[in-house]
């Protein structure tokens, strides 16, 4: 993020005009990779619904309406659209119970991080050591990882456990960050913002969506690693982009767009340019890359990421037009 006050002006002068950032997005943006959607949408939405109400969390207060500006069947749905019909529910689930959990981590840690250490401790608990739950949240918890168990090889749901303790943390991380009394770095945000994104947890769901099992070797290879950290990385810092002006309103530290925009003291449309070119460079990075391993790769090793990349997807099109971020339609901040 070393951009110097002369590419700056340059992107500033590349600027297409825009009158909303869903059109400054549209007009930037490198998506190689076509919109697609699963026909079992409509399916795997009502076991949401289904599934937060025998956990208890649609009585939790709020849930129900920021079930319905998130749409999870949705994302899960222009993610993995070629997953069948049991590891697409996983996948609905997941996402719908770690809307729930990151909003109710930002509400409580907000103002006092300490706060959230019962919450976060109940999480790992029950990751780490299979621990009773004690609250709904927990509960919900519990009965996604005896889903994951059950359709993944013990393998799969050991990395899906650790990757989900990595995002348990990293909200610890992101309410600290909140509090702190000067402007985070740009390189922490990011560095946050890779924890905070709770994408790679759903990269053992995209191995166990193969018809065989990766061997250790093509699983670990470092290629393979880069390629996991890449798409995680682009997938999460695209809805950044369609979020910056309801967290540039809501006070919001951990974004990447915004990070640009304190580093750099730029209006919001500079910021978000700047912050698509690395997206695009991670983008065109990873597609460099398979495109130099898959020779390489087996049938499931090329499914296994071509479900990363239909992360980068997914997110592009699910944030276009998802309530949750309605105010990137609207007249751009400067």
């Amino acid at each position: 993020m070393s951009t110097t006050h002369e590419e700056r002006a340059a992107v500033a002068q590349d600027v297409l005009p825009a009158s909303t950032l869903v059109e400054l997005i549209d007009a930037h943006l490198y998506m190689p990779f076509p919109f697609r959607r699963s026909p079992h949408e409509a399916a795997v939405t009502a076991g949401v619904d289904d599934w937060l109400c025998a956990t208890g969390l649609s009585d939790e207060p709020g849930v129900p309406a920021m079930i319905r500006r998130t749409r999870p069947a949705e994302l899960a749905s222009y993610n993995s659209p070629d997953a069948d019909p049991g590891v697409l529910q996983l996948v609905a689930h997941q996402i719908a119970y770690q809307f729930v959990f990151d909003d109710r981590a930002e509400e409580v840690g907000r103002h006092r991080p300490g706060l959230l250490l019962p919450m976060l401790g109940e999480s790992i608990a029950i990751l780490r050591d299979g621990a009773p739950p004690s609250t709904p949240l927990g509960a919900a918890l519990s009965d996604l990882y005896r889903q994951i168990r059950a359709r993944c090889t013990p393998a799969q749901a050991a990395r899906w456990a650790w990757k989900s303790r990595e995002y348990v943390h990293g909200l610890l991380y992101e309410a600290v960050a909140q509090t702190h009394p000067s402007p985070l770095r740009p390189g922490l945000c990011t560095s946050i913002r890779s924890l905070t994104a709770g994408v790679e947890p759903f990269h053992p769901l995209c191995e166990a969506a193969q018809p065989r099992e990766l061997a250790s070797e093509e699983l670990h290879h470092p290629v393979m690693r880069q390629l996991s950290r890449l798409s995680a990385d682009a997938a999460v810092w695209i809805p950044d982009l369609f979020s910056a002006v309801k967290e540039q309103r809501s006070g919001e530290m951990i974004n990447l767009a915004l990070a640009y925009q304190r580093a750099h003291q730029c209006p919001l449309p500079v910021a978000v340019t700047l912050a698509i070119q690395q997206i695009n460079r991670t983008i065109r990075e990873f597609e460099s890359l398979y495109a130099e391993i898959e020779p390489e790769l087996s049938p499931s090793g090329v499914g296994y990421v071509e479900g990363m990349a239909g992360w980068i997807r997914g997110c592009y099109y699910w944030s276009r037009t998802v309530p949750r971020y309605a105010d990137a339609a609207a007249p751009v901040l400067r």
